[in-house]
């Protein structure tokens, strides 16, 4: 079996497959500030629920895919452009365009000829993410679950001012108070994310068919039905597209190892492992240095552009 973990600002995803890269096991936890720490439940629910398995390959990816590699003893650590364009290349192979929404970062990932070309991230403005649907669903007191079906409900979608969270939700009260139905200002709030979208991460870029939609808000039924609308023709949302990042670094992996792992074992649930950082001043680029600490031992730095204080 190959394990593959995708750690990022909102979540932390954890996928073990096969040698036929058949799912066997997910995980889908809140990285809540400690992504330590949810690298261990996650990597406990995984043996509860499969019991005494063979790793046979790691990979991590995300936002924090160093720590996480570091940690777990990972074979290959990639970005998340090439692990989420090789899972959707997987379940869609002649997909064209991927788009990637998560709570806190979005992005667009352009494949011709299953292979990758071009890209593009937005992960400076909320408008942008799940983050907005989150935040305007709390404010309507309307749980994210029921987004989705609510929004295609709408019978004629209110236009909502999506190029900011803040004027968003300035707008989207006014039109609460001039009686327009919940219905209708969610389907809004789905085509107003949509349109900052492709004016900011796909701005310039070519959507061409097939499109996948992977990311945890691709679950909304009304997105994918706001993206489908404005682009004219119909977007994909595969099985597991929740975790898709976990699931390519797992392929990647697979492809990788032969036959060998650094893979620590699931004993690292035991271990207590402390990250800390300092600044480097010793040149004008004031480098963070990342380090991770077991006990008294130094286990990895990294961060430094000049490789100075690296130990990897």
């Amino acid at each position: 079996m190959y394990l593959g973990i995708d750690v990022g600002s909102v979540s932390t995803d954890l996928v073990v497959i096969d040698e036929k890269y058949n799912v066997l096991c997910d995980v889908y936890l809140p990285t809540a500030g400690d992504p330590i720490s949810a690298i261990k439940k996650g990597l406990k629910e995984i043996k509860e629920r499969l019991g005494e398995v063979k790793i046979k390959g790691v990979g991590t990816t995300g936002s924090g895919r160093m720590l996480a590699g570091i940690v777990v003893g990972a074979d290959i650590v990639k970005n998340e452009i090439t692990a989420h364009a090789v899972a959707a290349i997987h379940y869609v192979p002649d997909v064209q365009t991927v788009i990637e929404i998560g709570g806190q970062d979005s992005k667009i990932i352009i494949i011709r000829d299953g292979v990758p070309v071009d890209f593009a991230m937005n992960t400076v403005c909320a408008a942008g993410t799940g983050s907005f649907l989150d935040h305007q669903a709390h404010r309507l007191g309307i749980p994210i679950e029921n987004f989705g079906e609510m929004a295609l409900k709408a019978n004629a979608p209110t236009r909502i001012a999506g190029r900011c969270t803040v004027f968003a939700e300035s707008d989207m009260i006014h039109k609460q108070q001039i009686g327009h139905t919940k219905e209708n200002i969610i389907a809004g709030l789905c085509h107003a994310l949509v349109r900052n979208y492709l004016a900011n991460v796909a701005k310039g870029k070519e959507i061409l068919p097939k499109v996948v939609f992977q990311g945890g808000v691709a679950a909304n039924k009304g997105m994918k039905a706001a993206f489908e609308e404005a682009l004219g023709m119909e977007v994909i949302v595969p099985p597991y597209h929740k975790v898709m990042g976990a699931i390519g670094a797992a392929m990647l992996a697979k492809e990788y190892t032969n036959g060998y792992t650094n893979f620590k074992g699931f004993e690292i649930t035991t271990v207590d492992f402390t990250p800390k950082s300092f600044i480097c001043k010793d040149c004008p680029n004031e480098c963070e240095i990342v380090e991770l600490w077991s006990g008294n031992k130094l286990l990895s730095r990294w961060g430094s552009i000049c490789g100075k204080w690296n130990v990897i």
